[in-house]
């Protein structure tokens, strides 16, 4: 059974979301949740709902989402969001999952839970949802606006382990994301992560394709793409807001009139089946990718259905072996970014 420790006082409208996700978990996964965070106010939320598999582990501060994340670790180290991760340093839970400052968790996992070996920043992952259905792995969407291009190579290796162990892609298609399909677009950070992508490597477990434009994080014809934590970040933003407006404007066409209705209803497993795949809520948050661990970053507007999917995916990537998987995988693709390209010149 997995412990989670779970940062109670991360939302936006913590420790409500936090609470009530913790106890769907354990209601309906094999799980355990330490819920760290005010006691007091925990325990008021829990309202007599004690459960054998929650317990509560009291902290004194919060990071706010407006502090800076570096100094907020440092100063504030009785912060249940870096209490979540000194139980997960010291053995004491297996993964960590909050909704706060997504910078601080940055911070947290590589000031306390450490990179994994020759990783040299974690990037933040989501899914994007495609036209077979299947799920595209994008990476980074939000942990690093300004990365180098052997970082944007780690990414593609990290991207394409977890397409592999999570998804069950045998050899994932990756690519870079650009202004367009041809080498010499993009700008001087893709052209040399490219070059590097491109090197031959005869150990390499994934298919280097090239660029990608942002369309194609929906065809299905790739299952990794890998960006800078700004422009993914930006992308990642713009969907959600996208999606929401779609949903929103149906909802307001269907209540013009009692046809409108009708139709809805008669097409209401098709929408429920869309709404499955497209609602963000349904994966309950970005694995934070290269820390040597399982970190979980919630949306901050997070809801209990998010925190408990949260919490169990959580859980499963620890079963699965991700992080071993993931620091395998970084070791055996290490010369694409510690060595040129064979024939190829070094960008300036």
């Amino acid at each position: 059974m997995r412990r989670i420790a779970l940062d109670a006082m991360g939302s936006d409208n913590a420790p409500g979301p936090e609470v009530e996700g913790a106890l769907a978990a354990v209601a309906e996964g094999d799980v355990e949740v330490v819920l760290v965070g005010d006691e007091a106010r925990l325990a008021q939320a829990l309202a007599g709902r004690s459960h054998p598999r929650i317990t509560l582990h009291h902290a004194s501060q919060v990071i706010a989402m407006d502090d800076a994340p570096s100094v907020a670790v440092k100063s504030k180290k009785d912060s249940s969001m870096r209490v979540c991760f000194d139980l997960a340093h010291r053995g004491e839970a297996d993964a960590v999952v909050s909704a706060g400052n997504s910078g601080a968790m940055l911070a947290c996992g590589l000031l306390v839970m450490k990179r994994l070996d020759g990783v040299e920043r974690p990037g933040l992952m989501t899914l994007a949802p495609t036209v077979t259905g299947a799920q595209c792995v994008a990476l980074d969407v939000g942990a690093n606006t300004e990365p180098r291009p052997s970082v944007l190579a780690q990414f593609a290796v990290l991207g394409a382990a977890y397409a592999r162990i999570i998804l069950g892609r045998e050899r994932p298609r990756v690519a870079v994301l650009s202004n367009g399909e041809e080498d010499s677009k993009g700008t001087d950070l893709t052209r040399e992560a490219n070059r590097m992508l491109r090197a031959p490597l005869p150990e390499r477990a994934f298919d280097y394709a090239g660029y990608a434009e942002g369309r194609d994080f929906f065809t299905g014809e790739f299952d990794v793409i890998v960006t800078d934590g700004f422009t993914g970040n930006v992308g990642l933003k713009t969907f959600e807001g996208a999606l929401r407006m779609v949903f929103d404007t149906l909802k307001a066409e269907v209540a013009k009139s009692p046809r409108a209705k009708l139709g809805a209803l008669l097409m209401k497993p098709v929408f429920d089946a869309l709404k499955l795949r497209l609602e963000p809520d349904e994966s309950g948050g970005a694995p934070l990718l290269g820390v040597d661990g399982v970190v979980i970053v919630c949306h901050g507007r997070t809801n209990a259905k998010a925190m408990k999917n949260g919490i169990l995916t959580a859980a499963r990537y620890v079963d699965l072996g991700l992080a071993p998987a993931l620091a395998e995988a970084i070791a055996l693709h290490r010369r694409l970014w510690e060595a040129p390209a064979e024939g190829t010149a070094v960008a300036e």
